[in-house]
């Protein structure tokens, strides 16, 4: 009788009621439909929140306290208000005059705190982008990046992400690219360049054709911007090629772009919500997430990056070196959550290619060594720092 009570009384302080029935938990997102209707996968993710409620609520002490009551608050960056996106673009914009952390004896490239991040991806590229690190790793990368925005740079909101559905039929011209005082910066100027090779795919391109930019970012936040890292797989033909054969040499240039609306096509929402709702295995939505070279169908993934091709976006180890990376990866996570809260009781303790035990993730001066296993969940994982949800 007693053990009864006290799991009884365990539940109810886990999902923040007391002896009261749990009220349905509402994200109490923006739905006025400015500027943004809310989508298909808004609406799933909507759906999914009493399904994660009552798992957690059977959920014990690996919870740390988190809650989806008191977890912070990842917002799409177009619902955020206009101080609120200058208070994000001031936190980069001191990261980027920050001094470094990494050694620039041995990195000579890196110039400040920002570079430190875009190091990490460049040195840890394969490690975390390996077949059960994908997800997890990015998980832990922008919740290192955040904690620095905040803790470094006195930002008091938490990483943004971007609904690349929202964007994907004009992206140029919506608030997150149009180059205004709060956008992330805008277009490159027009560059003569003929496309970029989509890597071995062939839908719906094998060459992402040109757009209207490729040169350098000349408005908004980030038009004064210096890349010094890289290339080290550049996807434009005249970027100046570093001095060292690693990459890792000093090699200032500007933040190139070409905000492609051909590589946004595959991001509209219906290809996301085919992805969450079509994937009954992790496996196969890493895959798919993907892309899958068998049938040649981009994910994606792939097309989000593409959408900031340029330089150094393009650029498979450089591409956190464009300050929209995080807001993909942002949505990369999302995602994520949203598949996992489709079936919580199987999905939220699965890695793709199931990694064992003590597998681990180290991103070196980035972020402490940390259990694999212990970045799934972002309610109460990495030992209880994970607290955040996307709304």
């Amino acid at each position: 009788m007693f053990a009864t009570c006290w799991a009884l009384l365990l539940s109810s302080v886990l999902i923040g009621v007391d002896a009261n029935p749990v009220k349905k938990f509402s994200l109490n997102r923006r739905s006025d439909g400015f500027p943004y209707a809310l989508d298909d996968v808004d609406k799933l993710e909507e759906d999914s929140l009493a399904k994660f409620q009552a798992y957690l609520a059977k959920k014990n002490t690996t919870s740390h306290g988190c809650t989806l009551e008191n977890a912070v608050r990842r917002q799409e960056w177009h619902d955020l208000t206009e101080p609120q996106k200058k208070e994000y673009i001031s936190a980069v914009l001191c990261l980027q005059k920050k001094p470094p952390k990494a050694n620039t004896t041995q990195y000579p490239g890196v110039l400040n705190r920002y570079d430190d991040f875009v190091l990490t991806h460049e040195t840890q590229a394969f490690h975390l982008h390996s077949t059960p690190h994908l997800f997890p790793a990015h998980r832990l990368y922008i919740w290192a990046y955040e904690k620095a925005l905040r803790e470094e740079c006195g930002y008091t909101g938490y990483q943004p992400y971007w609904n690349w559905g929202r964007t994907a039929e004009d992206p140029i011209n919506s608030p997150i690219f149009n180059g205004n005082a709060t956008s992330m910066g805008g277009n490159g100027a027009k560059s003569n360049y003929t496309g970029i090779m989509a890597m071995g795919f062939k839908k719906p391109y094998d060459v992402i054709p040109s757009d209207k930019g490729g040169g350098c970012v000349t408005d908004g936040p980030f038009a004064n911007m210096t890349v010094s890292l890289g290339p080290i797989s550049p996807v434009l033909p005249d970027v100046p090629k570093n001095p060292r054969e690693d990459g890792f040499a000093s090699n200032p240039r500007c933040l190139r772009r070409d905000v492609n609306h051909y590589a946004s096509s595959i991001t509209r929402a219906n290809y996301t919500y085919d992805l969450i709702v079509n994937s009954k295995t992790v496996d196969k939505f890493q895959q798919d997430m993907l892309g899958i070279p068998e049938r040649n169908d981009w994910g994606v993934h792939m097309g989000g990056h593409y959408t900031i091709g340029g330089d150094p976006g393009g650029d498979f180890f450089s591409s956190p070196g464009d300050p929209l990376f995080w807001f993909h990866h942002g949505m990369v996570d999302r995602i994520w959550w949203i598949w996992q809260m489709q079936d919580p009781e199987n999905r939220m303790n699965v890695l793709p290619e199931n990694p064992p035990a003590d597998d681990f993730i180290d991103l070196n001066w980035t972020a402490s060594r940390v259990s694999t296993w212990d970045m799934n969940d972002s309610i109460g994982g990495n030992g209880g720092e994970f607290c955040y949800i996307y709304v």
